[in-house]
């Protein structure tokens, strides 16, 4: 809202100093966790096997839901009213098996009572196999048919996942066992069947990471370069420690949400091995995952990892874990002994579940093997096109640009004596504008090579910088079009040259303040906004300055007619104190263009 307010005062003074009396209005999760309670819609399909929520949390092992049936005998093509009842609930997924086999594949088939609430699923390329919910509102009892199938077992056992919310839930809560009429006695004891554990047990870790083995027993990653996570609270910290076939990870933050740290062939999430630790209620769950483009992580079983501790203090989050080189057969695990892009990310998470995160991750320069030699290493939140996009943007629009129209404006008799056949201000002019268009081309280029293409998740910043692009090769293609001094076309063309480039500077301001704001950037905060907005009242008052010292200047000097001030150039002692003011005005004025310049370009350097 701060930001908008200065772009709304800066649009009002600059059109009300530009245009006396013009006044200018302004512009303006589903997670995908492989779960019941993450899909609203239900859609489940995936985890009809194991029929295990993965929410990094241990399932309970206190059903507080039960399923009943219409009646406890059943022939083939029999259909069975099935019941789930209970405390309200969120997410469910029911299905019968064969009581004898539970582990093996669904049996029969569903129909719907009530389309609204329920909804078939296709498990084992079986359409109707099992039932789930259709949204996220709470419910207290579902209904639904079984239809037993022509080669039913002999007994039937329905199971059915309970999902009260996130971290609670139920796994595989056992309903009665139905038969059929000439089958022998079930005698497999019905003991309820043991929810599977998802948050193996971790320890505490009892002192901070130290980096005084980077490099020479350690491979680091660390944010800032060379920062030590056991004397630095915002030191970001990443390392692998080769032991025999098996590495040990330590990762380490100032986050109250999560860590993450990612193996890459590319510099673009995707596919990719990651790690992620967790904060919640006063744990850390430390969980593999694997990324699927820019989608959240889907998480995977902790089987590949081994000896995971964790510890929390003074807002640092600490994990770490031991896993082998080489996992075969452990999908979606990246072998170690192979170099990769290495991402580290942290962010906020809501009840377990991990939000986008904060910042652009930490990315490294080049590929890496973790199990190779020993090294220290950085990374950047910012590649070097998006960096080099933003540098050229600046010295375009806060600077050539800023200062060739204020030698438009102002000193035109300030420097009207010609230099190669035209007038010096003209040249200067000139030049600073074509310098304008031709950084904004190179620059406009470099986002679309860096993303092979547009980005749509950048808002409303790649739009405004289109506008901007064409208004700035539109422009010296209108100025080489420019008729001469005294034809009837010059007041029209000097109105629609002023229009564009006024609304070329003032939507190029706009695509700044929302620019700054990308985790491509990652400019850090709140200073930037306050710069920028210096920036902008720093053009402001000059031009107000300037303007009120044209005027000012206008009612000391008796001005006979334009042609004689044009041409003539006559001086006065008035007129020659006004020049010498606007050059002491204008050396100001860079000083402080450089000054904010300098301030941005730094910043953007040391990404």
């Amino acid at each position: 809202m701060y930001k908008n307010n200065v772009l709304l005062i800066f649009f009002f003074f600059f059109f009300e100093m530009a245009v006396p009396g013009f006044t200018f209005g302004a512009f303006t999760l589903v997670l995908h966790v492989s779960s019941v309670a993450n899909y609203p819609s239900g859609k489940v399909g995936k985890s009809c096997h194991g029929m295990v929520p993965e929410h990094s949390h241990t399932a309970r092992s206190d059903p507080v839901h039960n399923v009943s049936v219409s009646q406890m005998t059943f022939r083939p093509g029999d259909q069975i009213e099935v019941t789930l009842s209970g405390l309200p609930f969120r997410g469910f997924l029911l299905e019968a098996r064969n009581a004898e086999d539970l582990s093996g594949p669904p049996i029969g088939s569903f129909t719907l009572i009530d389309s609204q609430v329920s909804q078939l699923l296709t498990c084992e390329d079986v359409q109707g196999y099992a039932v789930s919910h259709t949204n996220p509102s709470k419910k207290t009892k579902i209904k639904v048919y079984w239809n037993a199938p022509s080669n039913s077992p002999n007994h039937i056992k329905f199971l059915v996942t309970v999902v009260e919310k996130y971290k609670i839930y139920w796994v595989k809560i056992p309903g009665p066992v139905i038969s059929q009429p000439n089958a022998p006695p079930f005698t497999t004891p019905e003991a309820t069947v043991a929810p599977l554990s998802t948050l193996p047990p971790v320890s505490h870790l009892t002192k901070s990471f130290s980096a005084s083995d980077c490099g020479n027993k350690k491979f680091c990653i660390r944010s800032p370069l060379n920062c030590d996570p056991e004397k630095e609270r915002a030191c970001f910290f990443l390392s692998f420690t080769r032991d025999d076939q098996s590495v040990v990870v330590e990762m380490s933050g100032p986050s109250k949400g999560y860590l993450s740290f990612a193996f890459s062939h590319d510099r673009w999430m995707g596919d990719d091995d990651a790690y992620v630790c967790i904060h919640e209620d006063h744990t850390v769950h430390i969980q593999p995952s694997r990324l699927m483009g820019r989608s959240h992580p889907v998480m995977d079983s902790r089987g590949a990892l081994e000896d995971m501790a964790w510890r929390l203090a003074a807002g640092v989050m600490q994990c770490s874990f031991r896993r082998n080189i080489t996992l075969p057969g452990v999908k979606n695990r990246f072998d170690l002994n192979t170099s990769y892009y290495i991402f580290l990310a942290d962010g906020a998470a809501d009840n377990g579940r991990i939000c986008k995160h904060s910042q652009q991750p930490l990315i490294t320069y080049e590929k890496h093997n973790v199990t190779d030699y020993p090294k220290n290493v950085g990374g950047s939140r910012s590649l070097f096109l998006l960096k080099a996009h933003g540098a050229l943007m600046f010295v375009a629009w806060m600077t050539t640009v800023s200062i060739g129209v204020l030698m438009a404006r102002f000193f035109k008799f300030v420097w009207a004596k010609p230099v190669f056949g035209q007038a010096a201000w003209f040249q200067v002019h000139r030049t600073l504008m074509l310098t304008t268009t031709a950084l904004t081309c190179i620059a406009f280029v470099l986002p679309f090579i860096y993303r092979r293409g547009w980005s749509w998740y950048a808002g409303y910043h790649p739009y405004l910088g289109c506008i901007v692009m064409v208004f700035a090769v539109l422009q010296p293609l209108l100025a080489a079009f420019r008729p001469p001094l005294y034809d009837p076309r010059r007041q029209m063309f000097n109105w629609t040259h002023w229009s564009m480039g006024t609304a070329a500077r003032i939507i190029a301001v706009a695509a700044m303040f929302l620019g700054m704001d990308l985790p491509g950037l990652n400019l850090p905060g709140p200073w930037k906004t306050y710069a920028m907005t210096g920036f902008v009242a720093w053009h402001v008052g000059t031009e107000i300055v300037l303007e009120i010292h044209a005027y000012r200047l206008s009612r000391k000097v008796e001005i006979l007619d334009d042609a004689r001030i044009q041409i003539l150039q006559s001086f006065t002692v008035a007129e020659a104190e006004g020049h010498a003011f606007k050059k002491v005005a204008l050396a100001v004025y860079i000083c402080g263009n450089v000054t904010f310049l300098i301030i941005f370009l730094s910043a953007i350097n040391h990404l």
